[in-house]
């Protein structure tokens, strides 16, 4: 017993000599996601596991700035297309020394240039790329994360138990492999989900990638295949309709979109011409009796500022495709059958100041719809930018594993023109602005009960952002749709100093539907955060306050969880709700994560509608790294 007190004394004494840098550097890289995450507005749809993973993997397994591309770049969601190819360039013409000569780069703000930092380094510029096997487990990293859910405690009447294993092996992301088992609350234990995957980056010539098992893939801009991140409409209002472009892995151990394996081949220089040859196998389920057999491939040429796609998929159902509504009106035009084809020729045409992109697709139903969406950039000057998109998805062109720039989760049946502004040229101020005006000729699930109908979604957002602790943000957004309006405003700040982080946020909103009977929504919330001096333990605490009317009215608000974990949930009610987490980094390789929190509903609100006045969960995580 004596020995253990001491080992732990021992621990303690060393941990911040030991971990005080680690912890800097971590902690600002988690601010910096935290920050992607706040600028993303209310998507639904999208895999947020993956991408915090994603980004988590990039902090610690850095974007050689000399030995990148494109698609890496793309995947820090917080750069346009205008800022990567800038990034590029400089590598090109003369490779990167040093990270300080990001400041030289005038497509790059301040802020821009200290988020950047957290994800790449600096590298020799390589000649040689061979890989060598022994080197591959000698200098890889190995991570095993285990996870254990006890979720809403009080009211759960089956087994409340989430469980969750990982392990992940990485050589300098060129070798990168993976296993996760999931296990789901109130289901079995034998009846869990897993997951794999292999990727292999520039392991030999010409070769570029190679995936296995649970895998992404993404060309164009989405309309014939995109089955990773959707970013959608956000605070980064230049980045609309950016999209990462090729095969990727699929860490989370959800179900991952596709599953089986994918090749790309690159040819030629990006100074001449360079062609890039992609060819991809995916096995999916579609529903309770049809799998999806997924065939797909992709011819992409790129020559100086010009480059052009052509993507071809073909979807094989072992049973013909239904839906639990088959009469539902708003399906009527979704596709059906055993057999679909997907054709795609996308875009992109950059001379410094405008950048024109897009791409047109056409797609098998029971008569064949078409689709388009392009856009152009203009950057007239480096801290002024503005964008246009239009996009248009005919009744009849229907695509499950398409996705590209819309109001709704599926692009089907929309018209609509997008305009967008970002400024930059007050010191320590951004202003982002949008507008998007849409059209449906029927009707659409969960927006309108008549056709044809419209709508609108605007929204401006001001960031100040002095060299001072602290920093504001002002967001207000307006949207119509189907006779359903909602109004809301949110105020931000943060201050920092030393060890504390206080982050103040209150959010209002009104709403009215057809009985043109308003409803609002208020919440007001505080973080508190601190990191002790002397050992390596951080705390974060939120207390959140909340009375919202309606389901309309709903508020939603990021919550900080357990490495690679996250939550948004939505406000709805009167009550309050709190969490705690605690993150203590024992030894270099190991770290402990716990989180608790509760939400209390007002006693009257939680009897007039029958549910339980209070709900807790506990998340613990335990991450071994080598």
């Amino acid at each position: 017993m004596k020995k253990l007190i001491g080992l732990i004394v021992l621990i303690l004494t060393l941990s911040p000599v030991l971990y005080a840098g680690e912890l800097a550097v971590r902690g600002s890289v988690e601010d910096i996601i935290e920050d992607i995450y706040r600028q993303l507005l209310e998507v639904g749809e999208a895999d947020y596991d993956e991408l915090q993973e994603e980004l988590m993997e990039f902090a610690t397994e850095q974007i050689d700035l000399n030995n990148t591309t494109e698609a890496e770049l793309q995947r820090l969601r917080f750069l346009t297309p205008q800022q990567i190819d800038a990034i590029l360039l400089y590598a090109y013409k003369h490779p990167f020394e040093s990270l300080s000569e990001l400041d030289l780069i005038p497509e790059l703000q301040p802020y821009e240039v200290r988020n950047l930092k957290a994800f790449v380094s600096v590298k020799p510029k390589e000649n040689d790329n061979r890989m060598y096997f022994r080197e591959v487990f000698h200098y890889a990293k190995h991570e095993i994360t285990a996870r254990t859910d006890v979720r809403n405690i009080e009211n759960f009447q089956m087994d409340p138990v989430y469980g969750q294993l990982k392990y992940k092996f990485n050589y300098q992301n060129r070798v990168q492999f993976g296993v996760a088992l999931r296990r789901e609350t109130g289901v079995p234990a034998e009846n869990m989900t897993y997951g794999g995957y292999l990727q292999l980056t520039d392991v030999a010539p010409h070769l570029h990638t190679i995936v296995a098992g649970n895998y992404q893939a993404a060309f164009g801009q989405g309309l014939v295949l995109n089955s990773g991140f959707h970013m959608g409409k956000s605070g980064y209002v230049l980045s609309a309709g950016n999209a990462p472009e090729g095969l990727k892995k699929y860490s989370s151990a959800s179900r991952a979109s596709l599953h089986g394996t994918g090749i790309t081949l690159e040819f030629g220089d990006i100074t001449r011409l360079k062609t890039e040859v992609s060819a991809l196998y995916g096995l999916s389920r579609s529903n309770d009796t049809a799998w999806k057999h997924t065939l797909g491939a992709n011819l992409t040429f790129k020559h100086r500022r010009l480059k052009v796609g052509l993507t071809a998929v073909e979807n094989l159902y072992t049973d013909s495709l239904r839906y639990y509504y088959e009469t539902a009106a708003y399906n009527q035009n979704y596709f059906r059958g055993d057999k679909q084809t997907v054709l795609g020729l996308n875009f992109r045409y950059n001379h410094g100041w405008f950048d024109l992109f897009g791409e047109f697709a056409t797609a098998q139903n029971r008569k064949w719809g078409n689709g388009a969406e392009v856009g152009c950039r203009f950057i007239p000057v480096s801290d002024v930018g503005l964008i246009v998109l239009c996009r248009y998805y005919s009744p009849t062109f229907d695509n499950t594993l398409g996705y590209g720039f819309s109001e709704t989760s599926r692009i089907n049946d929309e018209h609509g023109v997008y305009l967008g502004a970002e400024i930059k040229r007050l010191k320590n101020w951004r202003f982002e602005l949008y507008g998007d005006v849409f059209y449906f000729s029927g009707i659409k699930y969960s927006i309108n009960y008549y056709a044809p109908s419209y709508g609108y979604d605007a929204m401006g957002l001001a960031e100040w952002y002095p060299q001072q602790p602290y920093s504001m943000s002002w967001r207000f957004r307006a949207r119509d749709k189907g006779n359903k309006s909602q109004y809301s405003l949110r105020y931000q700040c943060n201050w920092q100093s030393g060890s504390w982080k206080l982050r103040t946020q209150a959010d209002g909103n009104i709403a009215n539907d057809t009985t043109q009977i308003l409803t609002y929504g208020i919440s007001i919330l505080q973080d508190v955060e601190y990191q002790f001096a002397k050992v390596p333990i951080v705390l974060q605490l939120r207390l959140q306050g909340f009375e919202v009317h309606n389901w309309d009215n709903r508020i939603y608000n990021y919550e900080n969880d357990v490495l690679y974990a996250f939550s948004i949930p939505a406000t709805y009610g009167t009550g309050g709700r709190f969490y705690l987490n605690f993150r203590w980094h024992i030894i270099p390789q190991l770290a402990l994560y716990l989180r608790v929190s509760e939400t209390i509903y007002s006693k009257s609100w939680a009897l007039e509608r029958g549910i339980p006045q209070s709900r807790t969960d506990i998340h613990l995580l335990l991450r071994a790294t080598l």
